[in-house]
């Protein structure tokens, strides 16, 4: 087996004609049968395969080589295996007009991404896969240096598919040099993608590359160590000097009301023009299908996927923002390995808009190409919501608690107070002696930090996106707009509530916005 390298995607648009477009659209589509058609007989096989009377033995036997060898034996003569399905595909496709349209190394990688998707339901990892609709197979991807390859014609980069050149666009204000750093790398594979942007249809070329993603040297590291408290919708991040306590992604908060009156749209054209799919109490009669969708759900359809695809844009956009920052601080981050499908269970709204489980794993991809160190460590033997340093006691708090108060009165926000501990955690141990030594130097700085939601105690921080004067709105052509100021006088309001909060006095009330 080959060594396994770390790999990185560099993704680039596509330079294409109304006739590449075609013949794309003409391949795609013909990848999607044939994920379809092995998708089916992948279940089709786990199915008889589960029912099968050495499958339900080896299920009731004790775990050990003998219940591993028996599980083996049954796959295989099942076909259930990825080279099994290969053959399915091939044979697929060279029975109809696919083959006219798809080569062998596009077949085996479609066939090998739905048999995966079968063998993750049957490992119990995922729910049961579906088959793709009509325009619902966006990517389809090469097999190595084959097929769809990335060749340079004319000192210039194109990708290579069975007879079509695409050109890559590159971005002529690379100050940083980071497009040459990355092709430079070789390439594993090449994956074509099909995205919509605003109605308009765009292909893009993602690069698999070996190594690690080059870094841009204008973003600045810094040296010390870095405490994390990641929430559902917060993080809290303290270091020697800084502290400060925000959401995640505050551009993407204000369009939750607008997703939602475009669903009750779709819902409501649903019912008017598929009156039979529905009893009369309103509830959808079960085995109806919905056939019929006019042209205004089709247009309601494809403006709650632009939103849609734009959240996931400003989302990506201000993790990677976030991350950067982060690495500015230290050298060294430290936070606790959250269990993040806890989070979707119990605060799915607020994860499927701010998206924790994204920050990390974008943290951890700079951090590994800058050379920087984060380290996760066990929650239950650490417990640091729980712990407090003065008395060297553990108390727990339910979570409507947000302030952490000592033995002598004193109180300091628990988020940023996890934070700050998560700085002197080794080896899944807290070191309570170096928390006591340190803690005259950092009581100042947490309750700064706590004043305000937003406000970072250095003054600095963590700064917020930037806005356009006048609108209140975040800059970028993908990035959604805040309301005309009502945003900025809201988080004052916050931030005043919370201060008198902490300093024990009261203000007046504000008036509603």
């Amino acid at each position: 087996m080959r060594a396994k390298t770390p790999s990185f995607i560099a993704e680039f648009p596509l330079r294409t004609t109304a006739a590449d477009e075609r013949t794309l659209e003409v391949r795609l589509e013909a990848a999607r049968h044939v994920y379809n058609a092995c998708l089916g007989e992948s279940l089709r096989r786990l199915a008889l395969m589960r029912h099968s009377k050495d499958w339900q033995a080896a299920r009731a036997m004790a775990k050990g080589k003998q219940r591993t060898a028996l599980f083996k034996s049954t796959m295989q003569r099942f076909g259930f295996s990825s080279a099994s399905i290969q053959k399915h595909a091939e044979a697929c496709r060279d029975a109809c007009w696919l083959g006219d349209h798809i080569g062998s190394h596009d077949t085996q990688t479609t066939s090998l991404r739905a048999f995966k998707a079968v063998q993750m339901h049957a490992y119990g990892k995922r729910g049961r896969p579906r088959l793709k609709g009509r325009n619902r197979l966006h990517s389809v991807e090469g097999k190595g240096d084959a097929v769809i390859r990335l060749r340079c014609q004319d000192e210039r980069p194109v990708v290579l598919w069975d007879g079509l050149v695409l050109p890559l666009m590159l971005d002529p204000r690379d100050r940083d040099r980071w497009q040459e750093q990355a092709l430079s790398c070789r390439t594993k594979y090449v994956r074509i993608l099909l995205r919509s942007v605003r109605g308009k249809t765009l292909w893009y070329a993602q690069l698999v590359q070996e190594g690690l993603a080059p870094r841009k040297e204008r973003l600045p590291l810094g040296d010390g160590v870095v405490g994390l408290d990641l929430g559902p919708s917060t993080i809290a991040a303290v270091s020697d000097t800084d502290a400060t306590l925000e959401p995640f992604c505050p551009g993407v908060a204000d369009m939750d009301a607008v997703i939602r009156r475009l669903q009750r749209a779709l819902d409501r054209s649903r019912r008017a023009t598929n009156p039979d799919a529905f009893n009369d109490d309103g509830t959808y009669r079960p085995g109806a299908r919905i056939t019929v969708r006019s042209r205004r759900y089709r247009e309601l359809a494809a403006k709650r996927a632009d939103r849609e695809r734009r959240l996931a844009s400003e989302r990506k956009r201000a993790q990677g923002e976030l991350a950067n920052r982060v690495l500015a601080w230290g050298n060294l981050i430290k936070t606790e390995k959250v269990s993040y499908k806890s989070f979707q269970r119990n605060f799915g709204r607020s994860v499927k808009r701010r998206a924790p489980c994204l920050f990390v794993s974008t943290l951890k991809r700079k951090a590994a190409s800058a050379g920087v160190s984060v380290v996760e460590f066990a929650t239950r033997t650490t417990r640091l919501s729980q712990f407090s340093h003065d008395t060297g006691g553990y108390v727990r708090k339910p979570l409507s608690q947000r302030w952490h108060v000592f033995a002598d009165g004193s109180r300091v926000q628990r988020d940023l107070y996890s934070a700050w501990l998560a700085r002197f955690v080794d080896r899944d141990r807290l070191d309570a002696s170096r928390c006591r030594r340190h803690w005259a130097a950092a009581e100042p700085l947490l309750r700064r930090a706590a004043s305000g939601l937003k406000q970072s105690a250095s003054g600095a921080g963590f700064a917020r996106p930037h806005a356009r004067p006048g609108n209140g709105g975040v800059v970028g052509a993908d990035r959604p707009s805040q309301g005309e100021g009502r945003w900025n006088e809201a988080a004052d309001a916050v931030a005043q509530a919370r201060a008198a909060e902490s300093s024990g006095t009261r203000t007046p009330r504000t008036p509603a916005l």
